[in-house]
């Protein structure tokens, strides 16, 4: 990217989406929802579960078109766009399903390098190069290259589908519920990870969880989904102090009052 076209992204938003409308069938995903997010922060989508969240993040990505609304991806608008129109875009973020989405009959290494094979031109030891380099980022040990997802624990797996996500140097980083699935200590060494990521790469980073402690750890800033709109978007700690019964449910519970308890204690 030029210098111009990175100035011009600092100064505004990566992603700008405005009255967005979405149904699947006759029933209604959201309604004239509107968020922006800001270059070089953790955003974090999150809500009770059907709320939209993925819905949101799947129609960002341009695998599903929205009944009306607008989103744009730096600067560009992306809704009605042909594949062919937006692979370039595609090109520059990176995205980590919840399930990991690692083809089963290929290695890390394999999983990792399918995507440089395919969006570009480089020499087969180049590539090699880049994908212990990407799988080293991720946290994984050498050897894991070498490995198929069935062989690795469900950590390694999602360390593995990050170092995928990344693969192209991407600027924009989406994560659909990384810690899905995960013990508290395979979580944690997720959250780190994000954080690292971010700041190593100088990524921008969208991501859907239910996760609070992730969320207290990682997330910039945060918006709450219910109902096919956006209730707020803020810092944990101001929708913390909102008053409506669903944040208020969300945050008050008894998990979210120990992933608070436990987020002050680190500060």
């Amino acid at each position: 990217m030029s210098t111009a076209n990175r100035n011009q992204q600092q100064s505004g938003s990566v992603i700008d989406i405005r009255h967005l409308h979405t149904r699947y069938g006759k029933a209604v995903v959201h309604e004239d929802a509107s968020l922006s997010v800001r270059p070089g922060e953790i955003f974090s989508l999150v809500g009770a579960s059907g709320c939209g969240k993925s819905t949101l993040l799947r129609a960002v990505i341009m695998l599903l078109q929205p009944v009306s609304g607008s989103i744009k991806v730096f600067g560009q608008e992306v809704v009605g766009l042909s594949d062919e129109e937006a692979l370039p875009l595609r090109r520059r973020y990176g995205v980590m399903f919840e399930r990991g989405a690692l083809f089963s009959s290929l290695t890390v290494a394999e999983n990792v390098s399918m995507v440089l094979r395919e969006h570009t031109q480089l020499s087969q030891a180049l590539i090699d190069e880049v994908v212990a380099l990407k799988i080293a980022l991720t946290g994984l040990p050498a050897d894991a290259g070498a490995k198929y997802p069935n062989e690795l624990s469900g950590g390694m797996r999602k360390r593995a589908s990050l170092a995928r996500a990344i693969a192209l140097d991407p600027e924009l980083l989406f994560l659909d519920e990384p810690t899905a699935g995960l013990d508290p200590l395979s979580a944690s060494g997720i959250d780190e990870l994000v954080k690292s990521l971010r700041d190593v790469l100088g990524l921008t980073i969208m991501m859907v969880t239910h996760d609070l402690d992730l969320l207290w750890r990682t997330a910039d800033r945060v918006a709450v989904l219910d109902k096919g709109q956006i209730l707020g978007t803020g810092s944990m700690t101001e929708l913390s102090k909102m008053d409506h019964p669903l944040v208020r449910e969300y945050f008050y519970g008894p998990r979210g009052r120990a992933a608070r308890e436990q987020a002050w204690k680190r500060k």
